[in-house]
């Protein structure tokens, strides 16, 4: 007897979409895509570049979910998939940055928070969110990822595309700065 795709957790709805099930690709997407677009669009707030990087997002899914290792791999197919999902969004910031056309040198540029600055000020403030905009970017977007986005070391890892030691390192420098500057 067959188990229902809704009664599933992720891991095993991957598996079953990397032999082509249709219906466990459903159900996957009906149960990760809302999680995802909030993501996404904590990242980006052009709803064309999320909409993009989600197509590609799952395109990739259901032509890789065989190379899926799971959790005998120390992953999670959430993490996975939002791997791909992130991995996607540089993609797309770089293929804009590169048809972007140069700003005029004589227009003044209006200096505004990036769209992942502004997310940050909206989930975090007070005290705790004057320390984390303090941090050095490469200390916050580990935090941000570990905490924030909940991954793993080594799903961060993948995600920032550095060393497991770097982020441990990265993680544990973000901390002692929080917590120093929340006393």
């Amino acid at each position: 007897m067959r188990t229902a795709p809704h009664e599933l957790d992720e891991e095993n709805l991957v598996r079953l979409v990397a032999r082509g099930d249709r219906g466990a690709f459903e159900e996957l997407y009906r149960r990760t895509s809302p999680w995802m677009a909030v993501r996404l669009r904590r990242r980006c707030a052009d709803e064309q570049v999320v909409a993009e990087v989600m197509q590609e997002t799952y395109l990739a899914v259901w032509r890789a979910a065989g190379a899926f290792a799971g959790a005998a791999a120390g992953g999670t197919a959430v993490g996975w998939l939002w791997t791909i999902a992130a991995r996607r969004l540089v993609d797309a910031f770089r293929r804009r940055a590169h048809h972007a056309e140069p700003p005029l040198a004589a227009a003044p540029q209006p200096v505004a928070p990036a769209a992942e600055e502004e997310a940050l000020a909206a989930s975090v403030g007070g005290d705790v969110g004057d320390a984390l905009r303090r941090l050095a970017p490469e200390l916050r977007e580990v935090l941000q990822a570990m905490v924030l986005d909940g991954l793993t070391v080594r799903e961060t890892a993948v995600l920032l595309g550095l060393p497991e030691g770097t982020v441990k390192t990265r993680a544990r420098r973000a901390r002692i700065a929080m917590r120093e500057a929340l006393t």
